[in-house]
């Protein structure tokens, strides 16, 4: 509690009669004790106890604290201003606007027109056509434009590399090349891809209606029915894994109907749920050339993982670029993508996987995949997508996510080629044959 003299006070009380804030005999007794100094608040209000009748009560305190501020000459009071009126907008409006308005002459139909009577009843058959127009209904396809629908089910482009990356795993496998085997490899690939794919946009239609970049897929248009797009699927994905496995060899079937498990059980699901569907679909991006290479060998080999790590190293800067300038439409659809929840996280993978590609490149010679050659020639283009990848950790905004993906479009087709003509000839038999006994005769 602050004391203050009674004596800067004095000018207070000598108001207060002026304005009837106090009675007159607290005054008396206020200023009878006004000589008296240093005197503390709390004597002031014991003062005032001690008579109930003239109780100074809260009330007038508050009065006194808005009404009275401190200066430089002491206490003085503050009149505070007084509120104007607030006119209304409608009373402030002029009426001499309204009478300049022309009343606009009502139409005349012309002569032999029957205009219908508001109290005329709609024809049931004319009701019923109208509320059916406004009910959902399966578009009417031609037979001609199936093979359109049916390729944007499959996703043609995404099924187009992966089939690509199949094929580059075939052709990196150290054994002679056949072309029945890789035909049916390639078949058995695609048609398992499209199902994979029918059957994710099957599950996801609610969700790809609210996305701009989804909205116009066959089953969120009602192009073909939901049966008739996983009757397409299961056509498709039977006789994939059917051709891997009795067309190819037993190893590589079991892949394919594991990338088609993984992709619609695991991957779909759990882009709504957490942000390692990311991990979980570079795993089935990678599989593919492992299904080349073991098309090819029959065995799972070093070379394949490799070649396998190459594709899920690679889809970290490929789509969390994409991602990136997508974060509105997966927001609005659900998704649980790193670049909606985690964009540093997003940024900080694609850089990492961006360099991990150069020491995968070095891992080539050391397994007796490719020559010494392929980490030299594969350097350049591997820095230039960490140097994207690096920008867009840097900056992370829409421009260099939009050139990381971009360079991540042509360089992985650039790696592969590269690790193709890289590629560590097989010796022939007869030459391997032939070594040990010209060695023998030297000796």
């Amino acid at each position: 509690m602050y004391k203050t003299p009674c004596s800067r006070l004095s000018g207070v009380w000598k108001c207060l009669p002026r304005y009837g804030l106090l009675g007159v005999s607290v005054q008396q007794k206020l200023i009878a004790n006004a000589s008296r100094s240093h005197m503390s608040v709390r004597s002031l209000i014991q003062l005032c106890r001690k008579n109930q009748a003239e109780w100074i009560t809260f009330q007038h305190f508050c009065f006194l604290k808005r009404q009275y501020v401190k200066s430089s000459s002491g206490l003085c009071q503050r009149a505070g201003p007084k509120q104007e009126p607030v006119a209304s907008v409608l009373d402030d409006r002029d009426d001499s606007v309204v009478s300049h308005i022309q009343q606009i002459p009502a139409l005349k139909p012309e002569p032999g027109t029957v205009l219908p009577s508001c109290d005329q009843a709609e024809p049931e058959a004319a009701r019923a056509a109208r509320l059916e127009a406004r009910q959902w209904k399966e578009l009417k396809v031609d037979y001609s434009d199936l093979p359109g629908i049916y390729a944007r089910l499959s996703k043609i482009k995404l099924t187009a590399l992966v089939v690509t990356t199949a094929a580059a795993g075939y052709a990196m496998a150290p054994v002679p090349f056949d072309p029945v085997t890789f035909l049916m490899a390639s078949v058995g690939t695609f048609l398992s891809s499209c199902t994979a794919n029918s059957i994710n946009q099957y599950f996801e239609v609610p969700f790809d209606s609210n996305m701009n970049r989804t909205k116009n897929r066959p089953l969120v248009r009602g192009q073909i029915s939901p049966l008739h797009a996983v009757s397409f699927a299961l056509a498709c994905g039977i006789s994939g894994v059917t051709l891997l496995t009795l067309g190819v060899n037993p190893l590589t079937g079991f892949l394919g109907a594991l990338n088609i498990f993984l992709y619609t059980c695991c991957y779909t699901p759990l882009k709504r749920l957490s942000i390692t569907n990311t991990w979980v679909g570079a795993v089935v991006g990678a599989i593919p050339p492992v299904m080349g290479w073991t098309a090819a060998t029959g065995s799972l080999d070093p070379g394949a993982l490799l070649l396998g790590a190459f594709l899920f190293s690679w889809q970290f800067p490929h789509f969390n670029a994409l991602s990136w300038n997508l974060r509105e439409d997966y927001s609005r659809g659900g998704y649980r993508m790193m670049s909606v929840t985690h964009p540093g996280l997003c940024k900080r993978v694609a850089l990492r996987h961006s360099i991990g590609l150069i020491g995968l490149s070095a891992l080539g010679p050391v397994l007796d995949v490719t020559t010494w050659t392929f980490p030299l020639v594969s350097l350049p283009i591997n820095l230039y997508i960490s140097y994207l990848a690096f920008r867009f950790y840097h900056n992370g905004d829409r421009q260099n996510a939009r050139k990381l993906f971009f360079c991540s479009l042509w360089h992985l087709p650039m790696l592969l080629l590269l690790a193709l003509t890289c590629k560590k000839r097989p010796v022939p038999q007869d030459e391997a044959a032939a070594a040990p006994s010209t060695t023998s005769l030297a000796l």
